[in-house]
């Protein structure tokens, strides 16, 4: 009960010195709470736009659903939060988050630094000053984008990679992604609801055959003890989820948004460290290839993935279209590049 009393105390201490600041507040999610790299990244941008004269505190979250409901209750301007969470408030943004959004095939291998490099295209477009009508929605616009990684196929039994192995097996889906759902019960397997809180958990007591998450949450959810000594990282990405700050534009300075896109812009290649280093720390034993013609039926089933979005309304097609275009500048021979557009 001490303890209790003494937590929400500190909580009503730390929200009067913050309505006292007059500075803006921010939620902002990081499956690491104040010590992960998202958080930190944040905390450095806020030092730089203090600077220009657009300051704003900070309030940490692991639990990324609460960080949301915040926002959207308005007891914080702005919130720092996955694409899946983002693509109610902004479509355009949030599809960069959909199924095999920027993988790149060359020579029937996948190509992670031609995939980054088109990842890297489409957010520099869409941080550009040009785009930025497309960032805003009503009165909530997009500050910033960046990749938190590949997210990989994790499984428990490293023989079953094809996907006509998937018949049956339960597979871990994140609420906010309906279309990887359609798609999962289109192969015959079963779709089971997962969240960021519960993704680990469920995977690591067997409730879940496979999950799909970048290689950054494989230590901090013990995603080890998941997959024993028969589970497996497929090294196929399945989609390249963000992380994105989205805001309430009318309580900011003008030209807050277009700063804050520059400066996250900016940060690309330390976040690209900090994936390459989290990748280079699972160990080489956990991870596992697949042969052309099964990486080909995956880039397939990634494609009519899009496409069910894109028909269901949950995709935007604009966004679509621009990450093909970035994915066929790194490997035009590709046939899916012989149409100019994915969807019209």
């Amino acid at each position: 009960m001490i303890k209790k009393t003494f937590a929400l105390t500190l909580a009503l201490f730390t929200l009067s010195a913050q309505a006292q600041s007059g500075k803006p507040l921010f939620c902002v999610w990081d499956i690491l709470g104040k010590s992960g790299d998202v958080y930190n990244l944040v905390l450095d941008q806020s030092i730089h736009m203090a600077k220009l004269g657009m300051p704003f505190e900070m309030r940490a979250y692991t639990d990324e659903r609460v960080a949301i409901e915040d926002y959207r209750a308005g007891q914080c301007v702005g919130v720092v939060a996955t694409g899946f969470r983002v693509r109610p408030f902004n479509g355009i943004s949030g599809s960069i988050d959909s199924m095999g959004s920027a993988l790149v095939i060359k020579e029937g291998k996948v190509d992670m630094a031609g995939s980054y490099e088109a990842l890297r295209r489409v957010i520099t477009v869409l941080s550009s000053p040009q785009a930025a009508k497309l960032m805003r929605e009503g009165a909530h616009e997009v500050g910033g984008i960046l990749p938190v990684g590949a997210a990989y196929p994790m499984i428990k039994d490293r023989t079953s990679t094809r996907l006509d192995q998937l018949a049956g097996k339960r597979i871990g889906v994140f609420d906010q992604d309906k279309p990887q759902a359609l798609l999962i019960q289109q192969l015959g397997a079963q779709a089971i609801s997962v969240d960021v809180a519960s993704v680990g958990t469920k995977f690591n007591n067997g409730m879940v055959d496979m999950i799909h998450l970048p290689a950054l949450t494989y230590r901090p959810f013990e995603l080890s003890k998941g997959m024993g000594t028969q589970g497996a990282v497929v090294r196929v990405p399945a989609m390249f989820p963000t992380v994105q700050m989205l805001f309430n534009a009318d309580k900011l300075p003008q030209g807050f948004g277009e700063a804050s896109r520059q400066f996250w812009l900016a940060q690309f290649e330390r976040q690209m460290q900090n994936i390459q280093r989290a990748e280079a720390s699972i160990p080489a034993k956990v991870w596992t290839e697949v042969e052309p013609a099964v990486l080909a039926s995956y880039v397939a089933s990634l494609k009519e993935g899009r496409l069910i979005g894109a028909k269901q309304g949950l995709y935007a097609k604009r966004t679509l279209n621009m990450l093909k275009k970035a994915r066929c500048a790194g490997s035009p021979v590709n046939a899916e590049c012989a149409v100019a557009t994915e969807v019209d």
